[in-house]
């Protein structure tokens, strides 16, 4: 039986596929609404993804996503930047600033490490975080997700951390085992941060 899908439809599908957490028929929902909207929108979100793609890079400081040299955080003086919040993604910043509770500055690792899918502490972030460890930095706080990877992960900077002689702490277990902190409701991330722990 022949295949009615055009090959354009086809390959935006299949483009859609690509993406973490969408599935084929998500996919093809995801086309149909955008082969659907007025020329002139579909244009300006093509242009917003190539220019999001041109203009989004790492902050040279914390490796979160900006467009500047330094995001935003960073570049605030009213941030207390002897306390550093390390996260797996850029979205667990997004989380937490939603809390309004943290006013720290951050590190994102892009990732955790997971020797089952290749990812080893040189696929992440880690020397750039070990070369932030200098005079000032009275805490890092080992915010990474409460899976395997996570903890896994929190253990090793924990590890790497203490011959700083740095305060090292991890958030409180008011999270649930195996959440990604990105999905963690704005109150229990705020409890999470005041209860968190000293890493041994």
């Amino acid at each position: 039986m022949a295949d009615s899908t055009s090959a354009a439809l086809r390959r935006l599908i299949e483009q859609f596929e690509r993406m973490p957490g969408i599935g084929r028929k998500t996919a093809q929902r995801i086309a149909f609404y955008i082969i659907g909207l007025p020329k002139d929108r579909v244009a300006l979100l093509a242009e917003t993804i190539a220019a999001a793609g041109e203009k989004i890079h790492r902050c040279g400081v914390c490796c979160n996503l900006t467009e500047g040299a330094v995001c935003p955080v960073c570049a605030d003086d009213r941030r207390d930047k002897s306390v550093i919040c390390v996260v797996q993604d850029p979205q667990d910043v997004m989380a937490l600033e939603k809390t309004g509770e943290y006013r720290g500055v951050y590190h994102v690792l892009h990732g955790a490490i997971s020797p089952l899918d290749g990812i080893g502490p040189d696929q992440l972030t880690v020397k750039d975080l070990l070369a932030r460890l200098g005079e000032g930095v009275k805490e890092v706080i080992l915010a990474t997700n409460s899976d395997t990877e996570g903890e896994a992960t929190a253990l090793y900077l924990a590890k790497l951390i203490r011959p700083f002689g740095i305060r090292t702490t991890r958030l409180a277990y008011g999270l649930p085992v195996g959440l990604e902190l990105r999905y963690a409701d704005y109150v229990t991330l705020g409890r999470a941060l005041d209860g968190r722990r000293e890493m041994n």
